[in-house]
């Protein structure tokens, strides 16, 4: 069959040949096995990512020398590379990594469930997986918060958290509150209240959203006062891209009485800092308060699955979608609830209790800020702040003239917005070469190095890290600024 333009148009279409309907005629394409795949070298892997992935996100990982390392294997909080070499995992993938690399529990629960060919798609019924999983985040969460959305990660929880919410508020209050330096995800409905101009680019955002400083109590007053068209407003526990920026108690606390005095409703976002890392289940649980919405991802997958969640209270949930007229509205996705992705979740919350990771979170992730803050009074000059709860710490540097001889300030100061994040690219790359450490950064605020290792992380591993952070220090930053320019041109 021959499909041609037809011919008076003026923008003529190829002409294309449909293939024959017989399967024995489709060539198969040159496909890559996956024994190919493991076997492939980091040359050929850098073409790939070059040519189908992300150029210009190539050039960052040349900087940092991420792009010579290829990981052939990952186990509890280490990866191997391709040399043999064990690299501590103090970076946690953002956070999704609450068990480090490939738990024995995890791995045994999804072995299981596919040994015994259990349905992974069963949209058209119930699934005894998914109605588990939504239990047991249920009982994880305090108070009324027991109606649960399962979906694939962070953003399209927090899509769904947000959409429930403006549901609930209704059409006479319309208006979404958020916070500077935000990070609520990429997706194109919460990019809208996510305070990121790199993120945001030239799309349109939505025209109902308001934006206000973090943890000003007396701005969210203000503005809960005089806008009575304010419905929901949308707040990270902790920053993460901010910089692992926190409130302190008296503004969750203020906050409660003012969305329960105004009729706003309150959205947590803790897709980072949830799970257990601040050392609660839930951050907002350090301060005695409870949200209407609030939403998981991250570990909640266990490293093994992408799964994340919405989190409601009965009575704002069924505002919104009460009915049977109004339940489809937002129903689960089809990846929304998948079988091995739920019992990997629910083997993961067993195991996050059974092995007493949100107390360790607690305990050994105050060790680490106190080395932290020891290295700080040590290096006072190069170290401005040690922040953070549990597992989820921030490490800021001062700007980068300000950590040089005294004769180099003036000269360099003018320069510190455009070194911004430099000192911390060079300090995270030799970590990296020098100490097979991996840390990561921080969208926003580029000085700081952001921390969230597994929660099975002990005193060992703070040890070695905080060992090697303090070396690498100990050679003075002019010493640090030579290494990775020799490391550059090597």
């Amino acid at each position: 069959m021959t499909v041609m333009a037809k011919p008076e148009q003026t923008n003529v279409r190829t002409m294309v040949s449909a293939p024959s309907l017989s399967p024995a005629t489709i060539a198969k394409p040159d496909l890559i096995s996956v024994e190919q795949a493991k076997a492939m070298d980091v040359a050929r892997m850098t073409d790939l990512f070059k040519a189908h992935l992300n150029p210009g996100q190539l050039h960052f990982m040349k900087l940092l020398g991420f792009h010579k390392i290829k990981i052939e294997r990952a186990e509890g909080m280490f990866y191997i590379d391709q040399n043999g070499r064990r690299i501590l995992d103090f970076f946690g993938g953002f956070g999704s990594l609450a068990f480090g690399h490939n738990h024995p529990r995890i791995l045994e629960a999804r072995k299981k469930f596919q040994e015994e060919k259990r349905q992974e798609i069963a949209i058209a019924f119930m699934s005894q997986y998914a109605a588990a999983l939504a239990h047991n985040i249920a009982k994880c969460s305090p108070g009324d918060l027991d109606m649960v959305f399962l979906g694939s990660s962070g953003s399209e929880a927090m899509e769904a958290a947000v959409k429930l919410a403006e549901r609930a508020a209704g059409p006479k209050r319309p208006k979404i509150v958020y916070a500077e330096n935000s990070f609520h995800g990429k997706t194109k409905g919460v990019l809208g209240i996510t305070d990121g101009q790199l993120y945001r680019a030239d799309f349109k955002m939505a025209e109902n959203t308001v934006r206000i400083p973090f943890a000003d109590i007396e701005a969210v007053e203000r503005l809960f006062r005089s806008d009575p068209e304010v419905g929901v407003i949308v707040l990270e526990t902790i920053q993460g891209g901010g910089g692992i920026i926190q409130a302190p108690a008296e503004y969750w606390q203020k906050l409660r009485a003012l969305c329960d005095q105004y009729g706003v409703l309150w959205v947590a976002d803790e897709v980072q800092c949830g799970y257990g890392r601040s050392g609660r289940f839930y951050a907002f649980e350090h301060y005695g308060v409870i949200p209407d919405v609030t939403a998981l991802a991250k570990s909640l997958g266990a490293g093994k699955a992408a799964v994340g969640a919405m989190i409601a209270r009965r009575e704002v949930y069924m505002k919104a979608y009460g009915t049977p007229k109004t339940a489809m509205i937002h129903a689960m996705a089809t990846f929304g609830g998948m079988g091995e992705a739920c019992v990997t979740s629910i083997e993961g919350l067993n195991v996050l209790y059974d092995e007493g990771l949100i107390d360790n979170a607690a305990v050994t992730g105050d060790y680490l800020l106190q080395r932290l803050q020891a290295l700080r009074e040590k290096y006072p000059k190069i170290i401005k702040d040690v922040r953070g709860k549990g597992f989820m710490i921030g490490l800021e540097f001062h700007d980068f003239s300000q950590t040089l001889p005294m004769v180099l300030r003036p000269i360099v100061s003018v320069l510190d917005d455009k070194l911004k994040g430099s000192l911390s690219g060079f300090v995270g790359a030799l970590l990296l070469r020098d100490y097979d450490v991996l840390v990561a950064f921080t969208e926003y605020n580029r000085n700081v190095i952001r921390l969230e290792p597994p929660l099975i992380c002990q005193r060992e591993h703070v040890d070695r890290f905080v060992d090697a952070f303090d070396s690498l220090l100990s050679r003075g930053i002019v010493s640090i600024v030579k290494d990775f320019v020799k490391s550059q041109v090597r």
